[in-house]
């Protein structure tokens, strides 16, 4: 496979962006964090005040931590009406694995735990806190999820060029149930970022082929990385899971 993806269809402009992780919860930490990068730390999740209590107290720990993202990113009155993209590689799993145990236990369901954990879960909290009702869509795509949600952003971009697409991707660390099965970063954040048609800021194209040689696995999510190629200025960056390499590249 090579497939060139550079022309209108995938040159967009990044106009705004948020970032949360335990001790880095600033767009200023997160460019001294860029300029000298660190592990992240392994455990915390935002408070999320700016939600009401009553919806607050119901959300997941990632939950708080992809809308704390998201309302860092937008201005307020962009809030209600942006379409938006939410990508989580493991979703509100933990809450699930409690859900199972209960099972086996012959114990009551929590009617309220269960439905934050489907997938979409944050989306359709993001779009009940926020008014929101502009179109949205929520996936995970293993490895590649970051990939694929900037990619489904596009096509968001390319039904309607006018209108700006938010996308947001955050997980937290694996339940000790699932964690050894899986070779990642284990870390709490979310990366929040509005997309525009180029034009609207410094341009960013990509381009798909195939992986090739394994590409060096950064100690941060694939998300997290793009950030810190984005803050240091650098021209390209190339990512590859499952034999594809995603080259972002300023332009």
């Amino acid at each position: 496979m090579n497939v060139s993806l550079t022309p209108r269809h995938l040159r967009v402009s990044l106009t705004k962006w948020a970032a949360w992780s335990p001790g880095i919860e600033t767009n200023e930490a997160w460019g001294a964090w860029a300029r000298a990068p660190v592990p992240l730390a392994k455990e915390g999740a935002p408070d999320a005040k700016f939600l009401p209590a009553m919806l607050r107290r119901r959300c997941t720990s990632l939950t708080r931590t992809m809308l704390t993202a998201a309302w860092s990113c937008l201005d307020a009155e962009e809030l209600p009406r942006l379409r938006s993209v939410f990508a989580s590689r493991h979703g509100s799993i933990n809450e699930s694995i409690g859900l199972l145990e209960s099972v086996v236990r012959r114990e009551k369901l929590s009617p309220a735990t269960f439905s934050h954990t489907v997938h979409n879960a944050q989306a359709a909290l993001f779009s009940i806190a926020a008014s929101n009702r502009a179109a949205s869509s929520s996936l995970s795509a293993q490895e590649d999820t970051w990939a694929c949600a900037w990619l489904e952003a596009l096509t968001f971009l390319e039904r309607d060029p006018s209108a700006p697409v938010l996308v947001v991707i955050g997980d937290v660390p694996l339940a000790e149930t699932f964690a050894p099965l899986v070779d990642e970063p284990a870390v709490p954040y979310a990366f929040a970022c509005r997309l525009a048609s180029a034009g609207d800021g410094p341009g960013i194209s990509l381009t798909l082929d195939e992986a090739g040689e394994p590409l060096p696995r950064p100690p941060w999510p694939h998300a997290l990385e793009f950030l810190r190629w984005w803050l240091a200025g650098d021209s390209a960056l190339a990512q590859g899971a499952r034999g594809t390499r995603y080259t972002f590249r300023r332009s």
